[in-house]
């Protein structure tokens, strides 16, 4: 439906690029297979960078008071200091990317839920929190789209990681054209998703592509791209996504049987019930921008965010309240 872009991805080496896991494992994971012909990824490990070695006795996060220690207690290293500042180096050198992939309860990579230890030689943690390497991500990049490989299993979180990262690389692309006219179209094409995902964003975005100040076209672009961050930070609500193919249906109400309605919206129903995902709306919705070669909602990324057999519906059924 739009032109192909190609997110930069920064990954976990571990997962399914090198053998470089602690105990001499690589983790094939298959939402990283299955985003590989579509996506460029820069594969890291951190830990081998540091030189720890493979295999090598395991690290993990220390807590004390507000301060993290990254230490390995088998040799007694320390190795906070070297992991900080490869991280600096690191994600100061990157390319333009788009999102990051990195492993999940990794005490350098992870996010979210790396376990944190009161001292060495304690078995039981005191809390769950970031990685040093996951956590300058997060300072550095969290605005893009950054998530771990455990929580890409559920289904509401990988297609808002999807549609952030591919949405962002196509801003990405629209920035380095650099024009109004190609910030006019980005806007114009990604109208009906940034209502479902912020509808006071998306009119601050609207003011911005207006120009009324006729300002520079990259002082634009850097103020559209915050608002879009910031539109872009949370999973969508399921009815602000409801309410957007509500909108969608208005452009065919005339031209639909009965019959045809009334699928659609029984259709919405079991979307709302959570009975069927969102792609299933959509591609009824689809059919008929073809159909009836309605032109602006051809036009709209909404229909297709992400390249389409990426879409699936598994699940696993965590993180059930992040909408």
């Amino acid at each position: 439906m739009h032109a192909s872009v190609r997110p930069q991805v920064v990954v976990s080496k571990c997962l399914g690029f090198a053998a470089c896991r602690y105990n001499g494992q690589v983790i094939p994971d298959p939402f990283v297979e299955q985003l590989r012909p579509f996506v460029d990824f820069l594969p890291v490990c951190p830990e081998v960078e540091l030189g720890l070695g493979v295999p090598r006795p395991p690290i993990r996060v220390i807590q004390r008071g507000e301060e993290r220690r990254l230490v390995q207690p088998e040799t007694g290293r320390d190795v906070t200091e070297a992991m900080q500042d490869f991280a600096a180096s690191f994600l100061a050198g990157l390319p333009a990317v788009d999102g990051f992939i990195l492993k999940n309860r990794s005490p350098s990579c992870g996010i979210k839920d790396v376990k944190l230890y009161a001292d060495m030689g304690s078995e039981t943690p005191v809390g769950k929190g970031a990685g040093l390497f996951g956590q300058a991500v997060l300072e550095r990049f969290g605005h893009l789209a950054v998530e771990d490989e455990g929580r890409l299993t559920n289904a509401t979180l990988r297609d808002h990681f999807l549609t952030k990262l591919f949405t962002l690389a196509r801003f990405r692309q629209a920035k380095a054209a650099g024009t109004m006219e190609e910030l006019v179209r980005f806007h114009t094409e990604h109208k009906l998703l940034l209502m479902a995902y912020n509808q006071s964003r998306l009119q601050a975005m609207g003011r911005v592509v207006a120009n009324p100040g006729r300002r520079p076209a990259a002082e634009a672009f850097d103020s559209y791209e915050r608002l879009l961050w910031e539109a872009l930070a949370r999973p969508p609500r399921r009815t602000a996504g409801i309410n957007v193919l509500m909108h969608a249906l208005g452009y065919f109400s005339t031209r639909l049987t009965p019959a045809e309605k009334a699928l659609f919206l029984d259709t919405l129903e079991r979307y709302r019930a959570r009975h069927v995902p969102l792609s299933t709306p959509l591609y009824i919705l689809r059919a008929w921008v073809a159909r009836f070669q309605e032109p602006y909602l051809a036009r709209q990324v909404f229909f297709e965010p992400y390249p389409i057999a990426l879409v699936s519906p598994t699940d696993s059924g965590k993180d059930r309240d992040v909408v």
